[in-house]
């Protein structure tokens, strides 16, 4: 910790690459909230106790005087005012580390215990059956029933692998800090392109979180020209172009029941897309194959 700031009800927002980062949105967001709220270095995790160096490999740059510098790994806290709130931020952007994940999840619950964090938040990212021509549905959830009420999100039901956002979920619940969890959904068939869509979709959702309006505009533009990208790409293959069109009537025919049933979309289209998908295979409809 290079200095020990002096802040106001933080809120800790952290995004991680590798696993929790479908499309990179979630470290897309967390760069872009970071450059947004002018937010300044202040920490960060030594990376030798938890990378695999072989698997995150270091990089060696040039500067100016074509001097060699090796730049590492990092896990790197960075803190700044929320525009238009009466609290403060700090963003932890870093990768997912390889190993000790509870003694790095420990670090994590140390530094927002000692700088009295509020709220800790986590952007992800997944791979999922969505087309890029429709909003990022976006989940939240909580394993807290009063924050779970309070915030208007689920009840984590999720069984399975996890990631260090998990983990940190589980330190945090066990720590008595309040920790939310936040998932948009990538399309799979373009998981390599950085996705502007998702990582708006996050911003606004934590934008409801906080309380406070989030200046996506930047994102939104950038969005633009993905979506028309991505469209281009799509066009020259009559298969690719099938399965899309397949996916955005299914968004559509959600985004309908949801509007039925006023249930608000951003925390219930997952839900309901997994319920819809197993409808038709129990019905024996053709579910079109994965792309990679």
């Amino acid at each position: 910790m290079s200095e020990r700031p002096t802040l106001r009800r933080p809120v800790l927002v952290a995004a991680f690459q590798g696993w929790n980062d479908g499309g990179q949105a979630a470290t897309l967001a967390g760069g872009y909230l970071a450059r947004l709220w002018e937010a300044e270095k202040f920490a960060d995790i030594d990376p030798e106790a938890f990378v695999d160096f072989q698997a995150t490999r270091p990089h060696v740059t040039l500067d100016e005087g074509m001097q060699r510098k090796i730049v590492w790994p990092e896990n790197a806290f960075y803190h700044g005012p929320i525009p238009g709130a009466d609290r403060d931020a700090i963003v932890l952007l870093g990768v997912e580390p390889n190993f000790r994940w509870r003694a790095f999840s420990d670090v994590i619950v140390g530094l927002a215990r000692e700088l009295q964090v509020e709220l800790v938040v986590t952007l992800g990212a997944l791979l999922a059956d969505v087309p890029h021509t429709r909003p990022s549905p976006v989940t939240g959830s909580a394993t807290d029933s009063k924050l779970v009420e309070e915030l208007g999100l689920q009840h984590s039901r999720y069984e399975g692998p996890t990631g260090i956002v998990g983990v940190l979920h589980d330190a945090c619940r066990a720590a008595g800090i309040a920790s939310v969890s936040l998932w948009s959904a990538v399309p799979h068939y373009v998981s390599l392109a950085p996705s502007p869509r998702a990582a708006r979709a996050l911003c606004e959702r934590l934008a409801t979180l906080i309380g406070t309006p989030i200046d996506t505009t930047e994102l939104a533009e950038a969005e633009a020209t993905y979506a028309e990208q991505v469209s281009e790409a799509v066009s020259t293959d009559a298969e690719t172009q099938s399965y899309v069109e397949e996916l955005e009537r299914r968004a559509d025919s959600l985004e309908e029941l949801v509007e039925e049933r006023g249930i608000p979309s951003g925390d219930s289209i997952a839900a309901e897309l997994t319920r819809f998908l197993r409808e038709r295979e129990a019905n024996g409809d053709d579910v079109p194959p994965s792309r990679t």
